[in-house]
């Protein structure tokens, strides 16, 4: 076998149905070969990913990508979807302590993992936008830091006393809802607060013409401008595998979206979302998200 003449680039993308193939090796390139990073929850190196440029290609939050190109980072958007979800059901309180919905949230708490995280800002987006609630009126109790060093929390954010964790205060009623990160067990007593929350996000799909995506894919800037062919390669490599690994679509809603005009629509959602929210300083066109090789594809 010859020895391989391609470019290897250092990755960072984590083990989904849409990834498996690509990271197994199933699917491979004479052009392209990919050092993945040991990293078994990607959203721990997203830091690296936009405070050191650790990775040629990376897996990004979508949030956090929007705040590193407001801010000048010299990161590519990929129109590549690698986790995507509908994230009404997320939102969770405690049953037991009685009901709760999302005009009840004037004055309460509600726990996040941080400000920025994509989850929590599709559902603050939800909240204001189709329930009416005014985000200045919670208080929102976060665990961590922006991925991106430059943001601070609002005056309406503050954080959890140290040892301290989401689920446990929510259950324990230091918190009256929370952003889960993963749905409880059935015999859990949190319920989410979004009613019919399954139904009401097909919903808000189908109304929007648009779907909540969570992480994409991102390139160093200098990659695209220098070796474009190689973004190109690396794109081509993710649609093999999201094709390989997922059905298109769910209820003729696609979860994953691929390509420029696919992801439009979204990705204009995420900008007004997290300009409202104070998540970055200007409101950024969705074709400033990619360059002139990336906006192609």
């Amino acid at each position: 076998m010859s020895e391989f003449a391609g470019v290897k680039l250092h990755a960072l993308l984590g083990d989904y149905p849409c990834t498996q193939a690509l990271k197994q090796g199933r699917i491979r390139s004479p052009r392209v070969a990919f050092d993945f990073a040991d990293a078994k929850v990607p959203n721990r190196a997203f830091k690296q990913a936009v405070r050191e440029l650790a990775f040629d290609v990376a897996e990004l939050a979508i949030v956090t990508y929007l705040q590193a190109k407001a801010l000048g980072k010299p990161l590519v958007l990929l129109p590549a979807t690698v986790l995507g979800r509908h994230q009404h059901p997320y939102l969770m309180y405690n049953a037991a302590r009685g009901p709760l919905g999302p005009s009840d949230l004037t004055g309460r708490r509600v726990g996040i993992r941080s400000y920025s995280v994509a989850t929590a800002t599709w559902l603050r987006g939800i909240l204001a936008h189709d329930h009416g609630v005014d985000l200045d009126s919670v208080r929102w109790v976060t665990f961590e830091d922006a991925h991106v060093a430059e943001f601070r929390d609002p005056p309406t954010a503050e954080r959890a006393p140290a040892g301290k964790e989401l689920v446990a205060m929510l259950i324990d009623g230091e918190l009256d809802a929370a952003v889960v990160g993963a749905l409880p067990p059935a015999d859990s007593p949190l319920r989410p607060l979004i009613p019919d929350p399954e139904a009401a996000a097909r919903a808000w799909c189908r109304r929007h013409n648009a779907v909540p995506v969570n992480h994409l894919v991102v390139v160093r800037q200098s990659l695209s401008q220098s070796h474009p062919e190689v973004v190109r390669e690396v794109y081509r490599l993710l649609r093999e595998a999201r094709r390989t690994g997922v059905p298109a679509a769910e209820d003729g809603i696609d979860l994953l979206p691929f390509g420029v005009q696919a992801l439009r629509s979204s990705l204009a959602l995420a900008v007004d979302y997290a300009f409202e929210q104070g998540l970055m300083a200007r409101r950024l066109e969705v074709d400033e998200l990619f360059d002139e090789t990336t906006r192609a594809l």
